[in-house]
């Protein structure tokens, strides 16, 4: 080979390595900073970069895109003496990638002691049911001290979240039977609401039952006595508009005495004193009939005496209407008078039986009354 080649090719091959010595291309969101002679010099920004070889050299390499950190649990011991387990996630981003590399030496070891001395001095003020319900307040105190420590860091805390709080296994039986028994207490009590409002709709139907069954019994009370009335009513101008007897009021009231009896709920029953009176005015009715159905004896002997005369009694006979005498038509007459009157004295006297019987069985010592 010619030996002139062979010092071309070394000094072509020394070029390269200073022109790719020279050359840095930093990736988007990623952030190089540049030592000279082991000083900071610079920070490369995204995109191709220009350096000195030999005198300047990267030394670390940052992400500045938001990074999520979760850390182990931590036994960290609350107020009223208890020992429970904290995972938190915490949510930073590095904004100054030289404080980041050259202020702190494990900025994420930093971040994770500081949590847990924040956790620690936060928790220790609550106690257990304290620290379970109140995460939001934890994470806004565990953000606001984060940030604060670690702006002079170069990173900015976004979020801190706790991913899980366990407390012991006994505490956690104990929270579950006392869940358990909530859940029971919740039960039971809308248990006896709902009985409750069966029992007041169930009472609230019964009465409105109730009113509109009284409702009913009264309008149809009322529809009764009115048809009654007008019954009455019509009945009564009837019997005026007809000028009735008054042996005809006098025989419908002998008729009505029965029936008054007849009721299940009669057990004190009255005589009238018009019932003698009643049974004279029909008595004397069948009187009359049958004293104007037979004629007088002296009438028949002289009617008898005309004919033996052989006078023409042609006129007399257009004058005076002839009545054939009827030795059985007085009888008759007379023997129904008689029943009725039999049959009126039987009904008064079983009518006034079955009073006294029935006033001797519920009011016993009750005095017996009689018709006037």
């Amino acid at each position: 080979m010619d030996p002139v080649v062979i010092p071309i090719l070394v000094a072509a091959i020394v070029v390269v390595f200073l022109v790719a010595a020279t050359v840095r291309i930093v990736p988007q969101a990623r952030r190089y900073n540049i030592e000279r002679f082991g000083r900071y010099r610079r920070t490369l920004q995204p995109g191709l970069n220009f350096v000195l070889p030999v005198a300047d050299r990267v030394n670390t390499k940052l992400d500045v895109r938001e990074q999520v950190y979760s850390s182990d649990p931590k036994p960290v011991i609350t107020e009223d003496n208890l020992v429970v387990n904290i995972d938190t996630v915490l949510y930073y981003q590095i904004t100054d990638p030289r404080a980041a590399a050259y202020e702190v030496a494990d900025y994420l070891q930093a971040i994770d002691q500081l949590t847990v001395t924040t956790l620690r001095n936060v928790i220790g003020s609550m106690d257990l049911e304290g620290t379970l319900t109140s995460r939001e307040e934890i994470n806004a105190r565990l953000r606001a001290v984060l940030d604060d420590a670690t702006g002079k860091w170069g990173i900015r805390v976004n979020r801190v979240e706790i991913k899980a709080i366990d407390p012991p296994n006994t505490i956690k039986e104990a929270m579950e039977k006392q869940m358990r028994a909530e859940r029971d207490k919740r039960a039971a009590i809308l248990h006896a609401e709902g009985e409750r409002q069966a029992k007041i709709l169930t009472a609230e139907g019964t009465k409105q039952k109730d009113i509109l069954e009284a409702q009913g019994t009264q309008q149809a009370m009322i529809l009764r006595a009115d048809g009654e009335s007008k019954a009455v009513e019509l009945v009564f101008q009837s019997v005026h508009r007809n000028n009735a007897d008054a042996k005809v009021l006098a025989y419908k009231y002998l008729e009505t005495l029965p029936h008054l009896a007849q009721s299940d709920n009669n057990t004190f029953w009255v005589i009238p004193g018009e019932l003698t009176e009643a049974v004279r005015t029909v008595t004397s009715a069948f009187g009359d009939r049958s004293a104007m159905g037979a004629p007088p004896a002296a009438a028949a002997a002289e009617r008898g005496d005309a004919a033996d005369d052989g006078t023409d009694g042609t006129s007399d006979e257009a004058a005076t209407p002839q009545i054939e005498g009827d030795s059985t038509l007085a009888l008759d007459a007379a023997a129904a008078a008689n029943e009725a009157a039999k049959q009126a004295e039987v009904a008064v006297s079983d009518a006034k039986a079955e009073a006294e019987a029935a006033g001797e069985a519920q009011v016993p010592g009750r005095g017996r009354t009689s018709g006037g």
